[in-house]
């Protein structure tokens, strides 16, 4: 189960050499890693790259005939650690995750890879993530990048471009004897466009030879002295092989610098298409790349060539330097480059354009517009721009929430309701879904510091108190690390602490991708293992498991691991189907029942405006979007009533909330029948009858 199938899609990967291929810019990759010769896939999903796991996935089929070993990681440390096949032979491997967080977990097996080199080409693609619309903390990349000495890619955000990036990356990776890293926007993954397909290539060194013939250099390992060698090789040998590769086979690209214009502009490839929109606007382009302006783009930003800088800016006065996030590593760069070679050219970055955030058209108009104004290329008259003060005038507010019918929603609800009863409680969230929880209308918790390390962030408060220091996990993130770091640790070190773990039966956060304790038939892999079984067998002795649904249970259950005298950690397994997931899986099914005249009952709830006594708990308590107000019906009161719409997937929470916390008795719930039979259209009659003898 995936957020989207592409299946369909998938079968242009088979595309021979002078076809035309059409697709989105994760399709055009995944076309690119076959045309490439790549051996071996793996990675974990996460947005902007998470449909380029369930592209690879879908595409198994293909990846297996070509001989390529594909596997959906268990975390971005076991992707990454993946690519020590590349070390010791010529096998290209591919892996890839979310940006900065995925290289994060990454980080320990990317430092020894990046130390021990490669000879095979080794690439990572990533997706990198600014800006309000991101999920993560604003980090860039191009730190780890330098700190590691692995050479980074920023392509012109086209599918021929990205392609060649790709098909680039493995060269370079093995001119240099150094990983790659692949950096795509959310504008690049789901770019459409085409370009002219080559044939796929079967890996040239396959992992069966590898097999046959185990091979083995003590030079690549990671202990002294050879690591010691490995450092100098990187900057006495491996870094001037990049700078020749990317000199030689000109990766980096020129614009318009066939005119006399006195100022330049230097952007990272993946801004291409924003900034040349932007020079449209201003009446300096136009959008088939034809501008005014010169400019240098850098397809490669990590390392970046001292002497196409210095060229770049021969008779300039100034350039403006576009460079999404920070520090500004390519603007200090081009600083050092200037001094060192006596260039007189002035460089300007942030100032015109803001030091962080996403670098959207409205902005790089409004930088570049002032850029040029300074130095005389524009009149300084403003022109009408969109900023996102306009846009917040006009478009509400929209913070991240729980999707309708989210099964998490009752367990934060009873959570609240708990903290009415005993009183404030000291939470550690997570990454995932159950990280809304910290939102309103719930309001749990004060901490998220990774992926599966709700227990271990909560690790410090597991000292004596009446009240027990509470923490969240998810199933996703329990099995990419949260088993060891969180749970196993709390046995370890005999924390009393209560340790909620969401299974929900997917990576829900990322897509709805399966992970090992999914209750479904995954080919090729191995799903229905049990949590409760995994944190039994780290020494966890107390284990409760819940229906979320069922709040009296859950109220019951945390109550009883809040005060047990049990000593111990204590986990509590809330379970509960990933809501959109769900519908996902029987909407399909409904919808064909309902086309072959089969008898369908849709369970629906509402509320009853004449009782609705217009207080809103139900709201405070759930924040369920289908949950919402209308006018009141009675001339005498002025308050709106809640109202249920038509949004409803009759998951029942609101009426355990209303039940739970003793409210009022104006929901119901009713069903809705499609194809009714003829004993329901007469139970139906009947009903209205009696209803209005009644009334």
């Amino acid at each position: 189960m995936a957020e989207r199938s592409f299946a369909k899609e998938v079968q242009s990967l088979r595309l021979s050499a002078g076809a035309e291929f059409e697709g989105e810019g994760i399709l055009a990759v995944t076309k690119a890693l076959l045309q490439s010769g790549v051996g071996y896939v793996g990675g974990y999903q996460g947005a902007p790259i998470s449909h380029l796991m369930d592209v690879l996935a879908d595409a198994s089929a293909i990846l297996s005939d070509l001989g390529v070993r594909f596997e959906s990681s268990a975390s971005e440390a076991t992707a990454a650690a993946m690519l020590a096949a590349s070390v010791n032979y010529p096998i290209r491997g591919a892996v890839t995750w979310k940006s900065t967080v995925g290289t994060n977990v990454a980080s320990d097996a990317l430092s020894n890879l990046a130390s021990a080199g490669v000879i095979g080409g080794a690439l990572i693609v990533l997706g990198e993530d600014y800006g309000e619309g991101a999920s993560i903390m604003q980090e860039r990349t191009h730190a780890f990048a330098m700190k590691s000495q692995m050479w980074l890619l920023d392509p012109r955000p086209n599918l021929p471009c990205i392609v060649q990036a790709v098909e680039q990356g493995f060269e370079l990776s093995e001119a240099s004897n150094s990983p790659v890293m692949l950096m795509l926007r959310i504008r690049a993954c789901h770019v459409v466009g085409r370009f002219r397909a080559k044939d796929n290539r079967r890996p040239a060194f396959t992992l069966q030879q590898a097999m046959d013939h185990p091979s083995r250099t003590f030079d690549k390992i990671i202990l002294p002295p050879s690591t010691y060698a490995q450092e100098r090789a990187k900057v006495e040998q491996r870094w001037p092989a990049a700078v020749k590769f990317i000199r030689d086979r000109k990766l980096n690209e020129y614009f318009g610098t066939d005119n006399a214009c006195d100022v330049g502009i230097v952007l990272q490839g993946g801004l291409y298409n924003t900034v040349l929109r932007a020079l449209e606007r201003l009446g300096l382009a136009d959008v088939f790349g034809a501008t005014k302006i010169p400019l240098y783009v850098l397809n490669v930003t990590y390392p970046l060539l001292p002497e196409e800088f210095t060229t770049f800016a021969a008779g300039k006065r100034a350039i403006l330097i576009i460079e999404e996030g920070q520090p500004e590593f390519i603007e200090q760069a081009a600083s050092l480059f200037f001094r060192q070679a006596d260039v007189q050219t002035r460089i300007v970055g942030k100032g015109p354009l803001p030091m962080a955030g996403e670098y959207t058209g409205a902005v790089v108009i409004a930088g570049i517009r002032k850029f040029l104004a300074e130095f005389g290329r524009l009149p300084a008259a403003d022109i009408p721009l969109l900023p996102a003060a306009m846009l917040a005038r006009n478009v509400p507010v929209r913070p991240s929430g729980l999707c309708t019918g989210c099964p998490e929603r009752p367990l934060f609800a009873s959570m609240k309701l708990l903290a009415r009863e005993m009183g404030p409680m000291q939470v550690s969230a997570d990454i995932g879904c159950h990280s809304f929880s910290t939102l309103p209308p719930f309001d749990l918790g004060g901490t998220i510091m990774g992926y599966g390390l709700g227990a271990a962030g909560g690790a410090s408060f597991n000292v004596p108190n009446p009240r027990r220091a509470l923490s969240m996990m998810g199933d996703g993130g329990f099995w990419h690390n949260g088993l060891t770091s969180g749970i196993g640790n709390a046995v370890f070190n005999r924390h009393d602490g209560v340790t909620i773990i969401v299974d929900n039966g997917y990576s829900a956060a990322t897509g709805g991708q399966y992970i090992p304790s999914s209750s479904a038939e995954i080919k090729g892999r191995r799903g229905r293992n049990r949590i409760e079984a995994a944190v039994r067998g780290v020494g966890v002795e107390w284990v409760r498991t819940i229906r979320t649904y069922d709040m009296k249970q859950t109220m019951s259950v945390l109550r009883e691991a809040l005060l047990t005298k049990f000593t111990g950690p204590k986990i509590v397994i809330a379970e509960g189907e990933c809501q959109l997931s769900r519908q996902r899986r029987v909407a399909p099914a409904i919808k064909a029942l309902i086309g072959a005249g089969r008898r369908v009952v849709r369970e629906r709830f509402g509320i009853d405006s004449e009782v609705c006594t217009g207080d809103h708990s139900c709201i405070r308590l759930s924040g369920c979007p289908s949950l919402t107000v209308k006018s009141n019906p009675d001339p005498l009161r002025r308050d709106p009533v809640a109202h249920v719409d038509n949004s409803c997937v009759g998951c029942g929470v609101c009426g355990e909330v209303a039940h739970a916390a003793v409210l009022c008795p104006s929901f119901y719930r009713a069903d809705v029948i499609v194809n009714p039979s003829t004993w329901d259209r007469l139970k139906a009659r009947l009903r209205s009858t009696v209803i209005g003898w009644l009334a």
